[in-house]
């Protein structure tokens, strides 16, 4: 029996909920409820693309200041959306949460979309519309001595923490296999080549074809995806692979909540 959330009045994990439009992968330009859960399995830096865009989830992370019912309450207050983005942080590190999500989803008729990192398998009630995949190369890992957003320096645990699941083959497919739908969604910044040969190596052991793999641009404001915005773009034009750009930042550069 998978695990579910008792008391809808109680705090969860749960650092935003608002509306927005999709801003990346397959279902980008869609209206939907994000949900972003605080807490990550990684801590990510991107050298010149910046620390993670969500980095107060992971690396500072947030305590949670919402409960299940406010994820009923948006639903009610809009009726027209049917989607959701489940995003963190690392959502599957709350497997009550994301199983309860699934409930309310197949209730409703929402389709969910969770972002994660692949770093392990959550079974589900009911499975997943879309699993959103960004598994994490070399060109994440922390930089020892780097200042983090808060001003921390970065160290030997920071980076310890941050290999500790990263690119986990097994549970990725694991899965890929139980949920109805997935794309994978590389970051990179169109010139480390090593990082590109990482992610042919990824996508041959998974099996993935060409048109589920989305190129994102490393980035974490609207000036760092200028510089990744059009390698990334000629690449894929050039390899067949998708494109996805990251329209939330573009538009609103490191504003959070839209």
């Amino acid at each position: 029996m998978n695990k579910r959330i008792a008391d809808y009045q109680k705090n969860l994990p749960i650092v935003e909920v608002y509306t927005a439009v999709q801003s990346e992968g397959s279902r980008q330009g869609i209206p939907t409820v994000v949900i972003r859960t605080t807490g990550c399995t990684h801590r990510c830096y991107f050298g010149e693309g910046g620390w993670c865009d969500s980095w107060y989830t992971s690396i500072h992370p947030e305590k949670g200041k919402f409960c299940f019912q406010d994820i009923i309450d948006i639903y009610d207050e809009h009726p027209y959306i049917d989607e959701m983005m489940l995003t963190g942080g690392s959502p599957l590190m709350h497997p009550a949460l994301v199983n309860e999500l699934t409930h309310l989803a197949n209730e409703r008729n929402i389709l969910i979309t969770i972002e994660n990192e692949g770093s392990f398998f959550v079974p589900t009630d009911y499975p997943i519309g879309l699993l959103s995949i960004s598994p994490k190369f070399s060109n994440s890992i922390p930089v020892l001595g780097v200042e983090t957003p808060e001003g921390k320096v970065t160290d030997e645990k920071m980076i310890k923490q941050h290999n500790k699941h990263r690119l986990n083959i097994e549970a990725i497919k694991k899965m890929i296999e139980f949920h109805d739908d997935y794309h994978i969604k590389p970051v990179w910044d169109g010139k480390d080549m090593k990082v590109l040969e990482e992610i042919y190596d990824f996508i041959e052991k998974l099996g993935a074809p060409k048109s589920k793999v989305w190129f994102m641009p490393a980035g974490d404001t609207r000036q760092s995806l200028f510089n990744s915005y059009p390698l990334v773009m000629d690449f894929c034009r050039d390899n067949g692979f998708r494109f996805t750009g990251r329209a939330h930042i573009m538009a609103f550069n490191d504003q959070r909540e839209v």
